[in-house]
């Protein structure tokens, strides 16, 4: 799978061939730096000086780099299709290494860094259920009442929680109509391309 950048994302990276391997080098330890722990902006005023490049630009190329580390690392890319992907940015042989060593040296800890970025949701545990049917009561002989009781078991945070919830046939009738129609749009091609991107 080929990574595809925007214009924007080739103009922050356009500089690179003319800022050296030394250059490249510091912005891919800034570009790490910025997932690990946020926007430094102390750090590119230093780097600005040590390589004598304009403070704009060299944010600009952590950001474009940034975003090269992680989309690639997100989509687990090869080496070859990495290659392929900066191969169309016109950059020399030697820079096109450099990028591919910078990309699998830092590969499992951007994904790491992202794993802890995703938020923690609950995950389904178990579901119990039961049909409660009233039929009749004091005041009315013949009557028809039914209830759907459901327990839903859910892993938080290697915690268990339960949840009660209670309905009646004709509401979880319509639930379901929803979840699955909700379950037939995420076999859209749209919504697969957002959940790859996502992963």
């Amino acid at each position: 799978m080929l990574l595809v950048l925007s214009e924007a994302q080739r103009a922050d990276l356009d500089f690179l061939p003319r800022a050296g391997a030394a250059a490249v080098g510091e912005l891919g330890r800034l570009a790490v730096e910025l997932l690990r722990r946020g926007a430094a902006p102390r750090a590119c005023e230093t780097a600005s000086r040590k390589l004598n490049i304009d403070v704009d630009t060299i944010q600009h190329g952590v950001e474009g780099l940034t975003y090269l580390l992680t989309e690639s690392s997100k989509l687990m890319i090869s080496e070859t299709d990495f290659q392929d992907s900066i191969h169309v940015l016109g950059f020399s042989d030697e820079l096109n290494k450099l990028l591919l060593q910078l990309y699998l040296e830092n590969r499992k800890e951007i994904r790491s860094v992202l794993g802890e970025l995703a938020p923690k949701l609950p995950s389904y545990h178990n579901l119990e259920w039961r049909l409660d049917v009233q039929l009749a009561s004091r005041s009315l002989r013949q009557q028809i009442k039914p209830a759907v009781t459901i327990k839903l078991h859910l892993n938080e945070d290697n915690d268990q929680t339960a949840h009660v919830l209670q309905t009646d046939p004709s509401t979880l009738l319509h639930l379901i109509q929803q979840l699955e129609q909700a379950l037939g749009e995420m076999k859209t091609n749209h919504c697969r391309r957002i959940v790859r991107n996502m992963k």
